[in-house]
């Protein structure tokens, strides 16, 4: 077999999947997209340079697309096959940054709502990091119609979580978030029994989505879902069996 480079600038082999992360610094646990032994291959991260949570979730600064891109062409530069973002508030940016680059890109877990609707013929629950800041822009850049029928719960009541992820001081109490995002997943789904699944938006999320189906008995997607469905694309492989 003779093996021939994929890019000039690939001083590396093997990673399908880069990922496009915050300018952010926190406990990134197990679970979380930002920590590498989440997943079962090998990725690739890049730093949207500037870009912090409170930039995109709360200012939803249009600016940020310029350090986005930026990291986009970076990691197709260093040959991966895919690029996926670790916030689903980067939905804002998904056609932009899906334009700047040659390779498929899927900025958002957000991408995956129409899917679970198709699949489940029911009620998408979504649990975002603050229900507040997700708007109808984002909704629609990720492809979800006005009509699909959603609801939408939020991280914003646990100060657990807030005190982690938005005003760090270094420390994650692992514990109280998993019962802030069970509760909230608990809350939805007595709302609305009508539930067929619950999305994680928020990539520090599915380190609790295990428990989040435990107390609801639903499917849970997340972006760690997304990931995993995407790099199976990538490297298909031939099967072995007997009839």
């Amino acid at each position: 077999m003779i093996y021939r480079s994929r890019l000039k600038s690939q001083n590396w082999a093997g990673e399908t999947i880069g990922i496009i992360v915050l300018d952010c610094e926190y406990p990134y646990i197990p679970g979380n997209v930002a920590n590498a032994t989440t997943y079962d291959f090998p990725v690739r991260y890049a730093v949207a340079e500037g870009a912090d949570n409170h930039r995109l979730i709360f200012e939803r600064d249009l600016t940020l697309l310029d350090p986005f891109i930026a990291a986009a062409r970076k990691l197709q530069a260093e040959g991966v096959k895919a690029i996926t973002g670790a916030c689903g508030f980067m939905a804002l940016f998904q056609d932009e940054i899906a334009a700047a680059v040659d390779i498929p890109v899927f900025m958002s877990s957000l991408l995956q709502v129409p899917f679970i609707h198709r699949i489940t013929g029911k009620r998408v629950g979504i649990i975002s990091a603050d229900k507040s800041q997700l708007t109808r822009d984002h909704l629609e850049k990720s492809g979800i119609a006005d009509g699909l029928p959603i609801a939408v719960g939020g991280m914003e009541g646990c100060e657990p979580f807030r005190q982690a992820i938005f005003y760090p001081d270094g420390t994650l109490d692992d514990d109280a978030i998993r019962a802030g995002v069970v509760g909230v997943a608990q809350e939805l789904q007595s709302r609305n029994p009508d539930l067929g699944a619950i999305l994680l938006e928020c990539s520090d999320l599915p380190p609790y989505a295990a428990d989040v189906q435990r107390a609801t008995g639903l499917p849970v997607f997340d972006f760690v879902t997304m990931i995993d469905y995407v790099h199976r694309t990538l490297v298909r492989r031939p099967y072995h069996g007997y009839l």
